[in-house]
């Protein structure tokens, strides 16, 4: 067994860094060139695509928005309680939760949607390409400053860095569309499981049963912070009343309200949750063709995907999602007097390949990344949500090992981990 003597730290929100100074003076050039870029978005959408799209972006506009103003951060979430034991952002992460199955149990019992639109939830097969996935993608992740919407809302707010990590995420999404087949064709699966219909509860037991399972984690979370007494996380600096709305940062438990309603808004919208990384697999792929590579002969790409392939990229809502998120983002940044180029180096450059690759193959080969399938697969009461949790969680206490390879810290304690 290897120990690691670690001394005390307390450590901020991450992707973004924030100062323990003065909220900064919004970047109001910035600021209008991004409402100017969403408004042009918004029209060319209204006029060439349908109407689900312009109100995609708006919904990608509000999520990026939401992320970066409260620093929600999935990978940083997963790393201090798994390195130190701060369960703070967990505990959010099952607000987010408790709230979206809440909001999400009507919608998929009974079909609703704003524009007729067929409604179903991520439910995704239990199998070893979802072990290995979502294991990978813990790991990558950690190297790669960020998971997908943390990617997102990083390169949103100039984070250098993640521009890197973006690009190898689309490359890994890219090569594990290629590879998807043998991973769910040729290798065991029990296929899909959901807590509603598959076990006979109903979207009511299955609420419930979720309920249970989330309080379940909340206690384990302070049990597990009573024991190793972990710095608390650093405060943002924030305005004052009714301008934090806009400027500054939103506790951590308002986010994941507002992120569960922004994701319930999506799912009646667009008839499935909020989702990220596929559309990186169709950049990827679509970068692919014009470079003379025959993506259309790839299992991904048969079917109803193929469609996707062939048409626009402004016609694929999850890419219209990404692209409000990315917006959202800046001018989130830049409300907040935050928007700046960072410096790069040799290692946290090689850290943003692999951890970007990783999370591309590993999404890819897990039905999804830390929204698709963590925050939409449990919202959609799929068993292979939580299971995307635990093993991700597993990557992440394996990556503790390898981020100070690369220079990249590792939250502190007054304890020894194990």
């Amino acid at each position: 067994m290897v120990c690691v003597k670690v001394q005390p730290v307390s450590e901020v929100r991450d992707p973004i860094p924030a100062s323990n100074s003065r909220l900064k003076k919004p970047q109001t050039a910035l600021i209008t060139g991004g409402l100017m870029i969403a408004f042009i978005l918004v029209i060319y959408l209204f006029a060439t695509q349908a109407i689900v799209q312009p109100i995609l972006l708006v919904l990608g506009l509000l999520l990026g928005y939401t992320l970066f103003h409260a620093r929600f951060g999935f990978t940083s979430a997963f790393r201090r309680f798994m390195s130190v034991g701060n369960g703070e952002a967990i505990r959010s992460h099952m607000v987010m939760l408790a709230v979206a199955v809440t909001l999400f149990a009507p919608i998929l019992a009974y079909g609703y949607s704003f524009f007729g639109a067929e409604v179903s939830g991520y439910v995704s097969p239990v199998g070893v390409s979802l072990l290995v996935g979502a294991f990978i993608f813990g790991i990558g992740m950690q190297l790669g400053g960020g998971c997908a919407s943390g990617t997102l809302y990083a390169v949103g707010g100039g984070r250098s860095v993640m521009f890197v990590t973006l690009v190898f995420f689309i490359i890994g999404s890219t090569i594990g569309a290629m590879h998807l087949p043998f991973w769910t064709d040729d290798l065991p699966s029990f296929g899909t499981i959901s807590l509603a219909t598959s076990t006979g509860l109903g979207y009511g037991g299955a609420w419930l049963l979720s309920i249970i399972l989330f309080g379940i984690i909340t206690w384990i979370t302070f049990i597990v912070e009573r024991k190793k007494q972990p710095p608390k996380m650093a405060t943002v600096p924030s305005a004052k009343g009714w301008k934090r709305i806009l400027r500054g940062s939103w506790p951590l438990f308002a986010a994941a309200i507002v992120l569960a309603v922004l994701n319930a808004l999506t799912l009646m919208t667009r008839g499935t949750p909020w989702g990220i990384t596929s559309g990186f697999a169709l950049w990827g792929s679509k970068i692919a063709q014009l470079l003379g590579v025959d993506v259309a002969s790839w299992g991904y790409w048969q079917g109803e995907n193929a469609q996707s392939l062939q048409a626009s990229i402004f016609a694929d809502s999850t890419t219209v999602l990404n692209f409000g998120v990315l917006l959202g983002a800046f001018i989130a940044s830049a409300a907040g007097g935050l928007f700046k180029f960072t410096s790069l180096n040799m290692k946290n450059v090689t850290a943003s390949v692999i951890g970007g690759l990783l999370m591309g193959y590993g999404a890819r080969l897990a039905f999804g990344c830390n929204i698709g399938a963590y925050f939409g697969g449990i919202a959609s009461f799929s068993l292979h949500g939580y299971i995307w949790g635990i093993l991700a969680l597993g990557g992440t206490f394996i990556a503790l090992y390898l981020r100070p390879l690369f220079g990249l810290s590792v939250p502190k304690s007054k304890d020894s981990f194990c």
